[in-house]
């Protein structure tokens, strides 16, 4: 494995636990970063960047093992962590950021409907999941880890959002749509 792609609808923890494991003497890249390098950023959308994906493919070639973090670096790895967190979580941590609503609700839904980890499974030879909902920064870096290990695996399948707010389904649906 060259590279490890750490991916999820943006406010998932990418970004922390990219950190953490920086801290803990791993090497990671943010896609952003890579797309600045290769110059393959042709525009900007809701301040997000737009990337030509099949130039940065060609031309992003790791020489060592690099954990690349991003909601595209799925697109980058053959192998895939998809972080993943509860939609009501992730619609209050949106908002706390100054999110516009119309945005917080295009990510809970991405969410919701699993639209990353369908991503990474269709360009992906290996992907994992792990729901960062209710565990800290530090635990999830803990599981990556153990991903890049070999010491454990985190299938995809086990997350059903849309089964388990059950309740609180109909209230995300309504101002979703």
């Amino acid at each position: 494995m060259k590279a490890l792609a750490l991916t999820g609808t943006p406010g998932v923890g990418k970004t922390s636990v990219a950190e953490v494991l920086r801290r803990k003497g791993y090497e990671v890249i943010s896609f952003n970063e890579l797309a600045r390098k290769f110059d393959c950023i042709i525009g900007c959308e809701d301040n997000c960047f737009v990337v030509d994906l099949e130039k940065l493919k060609e031309k992003f070639k790791p020489k060592k093992f690099v954990i690349i973090e991003g909601h595209l670096s799925h697109h980058l790895a053959d192998t895939a962590i998809v972080l993943r967190c509860n939609p009501l979580i992730l619609k209050n941590r949106l908002l706390c950021r100054g999110w516009r609503e119309e945005k917080v609700m295009e990510n809970v839904e991405a969410e919701l409907i699993d639209s990353i980890l369908i991503e990474a499974l269709d360009v992906c030879r290996e992907v994992h999941e792990i729901d960062t909902s209710n565990k800290s920064i530090n635990e999830v870096a803990d599981e990556v880890i153990s991903v890049v290990e070999g010491k454990a695996k985190y299938p995809p399948g086990k997350i059903d959002w849309i089964s388990e707010l059950d309740n609180d389904i109909e209230e995300v649906i309504r101002k979703t749509f």
